[in-house]
């Protein structure tokens, strides 16, 4: 029986091991099967099979920060923002290190004829010899060489203004202070407008109360009027031109600050309700960082939405103050103050070389910030499905 009972055993085993290489090989074959299938073989040079790997299609998630690039540049009027502020950058910022033949306050005095700028005429009495008296008068001229108002030429490519000097030269250091004053004041506004803004949105209380009552009180007061008596004031101090630049800078951005304070209120009183906030105070996180670490970057979106299109409007503040006299002066270009040109009535009818220019670029800089801001917004809108 024993015996018997091995020999069945030792059978079922080797029948086993038989259906195992059965297996084996059926796998073997369909392997080897599916990999003729997959490859190309090509002869070349004698016969020489060169075997090519097969092309496998792969999938690679894109980036939130790509996925907004890939949107923004979809859209025309972007492309046309984007195209419109890069001229303007290298124009005002590479173009005087390029175009040197004039400087921004060097007139031009070159012998090109005397003009009579006035003639003062004093009379005096005095007795003669004989007692009478003798009526002299004496006529003072006044003559000045300054190649003013000249055409447009290869020496002057858009002419001189007023003082002799080169528009085209003018137009870009002008760019560069329009350009200037609008980033920094737009920096300057975010910082404070996310400091106070949020600490009014996630201490909410007496804290929001207070901070939101100062918003409520500088939404109230008429910016345009406040910025031309505070420039006349700067004006009576009498500054140098450097200083009233700066001085122009600050109150600008005084009288900036509220919106963004108000839209990093409004974003952060619904982000701190999400869970990952709630996490936070869990972990025992200082109340520094998760305002500042975890709830200002969701911010970060509409923030740099704000700040492209408030750069359009502080370009524009800047350049009606120019034209209003309350701004940049002389010896500084501005094109506000190259517009304000216009207001005599000979300029504007027969010098528009003087005052044109300067308007055309206010109206490129402008359309241009407010082309990226609209590109970015739609970029950036989470329920976008394009």
């Amino acid at each position: 029986m024993k015996k018997k009972e091995i020999k069945t055993e030792y059978a079922s085993c080797e029948n086993l091991t038989a259906e195992v290489e059965k297996v084996v090989e059926e796998t073997e074959q369909v392997l080897v099967s599916e990999q003729t299938e997959n490859e190309e073989v090509t002869t070349e040079n004698g016969g020489a099979a060169v075997q090519t790997a097969p092309m496998l299609e792969t999938y690679q998630e894109m980036s939130p920060a790509r996925l907004v690039a890939r949107r923004f540049f979809r859209s025309k009027l972007s492309i046309v923002g984007l195209v419109m502020v890069v001229f303007l950058f290298l124009f005002s910022f590479l173009g005087p290190v390029v175009y040197t033949k004039w400087e921004e306050d060097v007139p031009d005095r070159r012998e090109v004829g005397n003009e009579i700028i006035s003639e003062t005429y004093n009379e005096y009495t005095v007795k003669g010899e004989d007692g009478e008296n003798i009526i002299i008068t004496e006529v003072l001229t006044v003559k000045e060489r300054l190649n003013k108002f000249a055409s447009p030429s290869l020496e002057h490519l858009l002419g001189t203004d007023d003082q002799g000097m080169d528009v085209f030269v003018r137009l870009m250091y002008g760019g560069r202070i329009s350009l200037t004053i609008g980033f920094i004041v737009v920096i300057l506004e975010t910082l404070i407008g996310v400091l106070l803004g949020g600490l009014a949105g996630y201490f909410g209380g007496w804290v929001d109360q207070i901070i939101m009552r100062i918003v409520d009180i500088f939404n109230c007061i008429p910016t345009l009027p406040i910025l031309l008596i505070a420039s006349a004031l700067i004006e009576s101090w009498n500054v140098s031109a450097d200083q009233r630049i700066y001085l122009l800078m600050v109150i600008i951005t005084v009288f900036s600050w509220s919106g963004v304070a108000r839209l990093v209120r409004g974003q952060i009183l619904s982000l701190r309700e999400q869970e990952y906030i709630t996490a936070t105070e869990v972990m025992g996180l200082p109340t520094w960082r998760k305002i500042f670490v975890h709830l200002i970057p969701n911010v970060m979106p509409q923030l740099i939405v704000s700040m492209t299109l408030g750069l359009g409007s502080v370009i524009l503040y800047e350049s009606t103050l120019s034209y209003l006299g309350l701004g940049v002066q002389l010896p500084k270009a501005a094109w506000g103050t190259m517009i304000a040109l216009s207001n005599d009535p000979q300029v504007l009818k027969y010098h528009v070389n003087v005052w044109l220019p300067a308007g055309i670029l206010i109206v490129i800089a402008v359309l241009g910030f407010n082309f990226i801001g609209d590109g970015l917004r739609d970029a950036m809108d989470p329920k976008a499905k394009k």
